[in-house]
């Protein structure tokens, strides 16, 4: 068990996409806004080493921000997702 204490993992959830010129990339200041291609109750992907894990919604409780877990991907899906 002592083992796994050492194993790492990045935890990253995708909010959205967007595609943009490297030009207006680099314009942009600090405190920029970037437009995602999602609307505010569509479900977020959960990604574990870059692999996508499970699905999710956004939950906003006061100043704080989680993602809450509704389903988990199945090998087919996240094959699907990565391409």
């Amino acid at each position: 068990m002592n083992s796994v204490n050492n194993v790492f993992v990045e935890i990253s959830v995708v909010l959205g996409r967007t595609t943009l010129p490297i030009h207006q990339l680099l314009r942009m200041g600090r405190g920029a806004v970037i437009e995602l291609g999602t609307v505010q109750d569509e479900e977020v992907w959960i990604l574990a080493n870059n692999v996508p894990i499970a699905r999710g919604e956004i939950v906003v409780k006061g100043e704080r921000v989680a993602v809450s877990i509704t389903s988990i991907v199945s090998s087919i899906e996240a094959g699907e997702r990565q391409d």
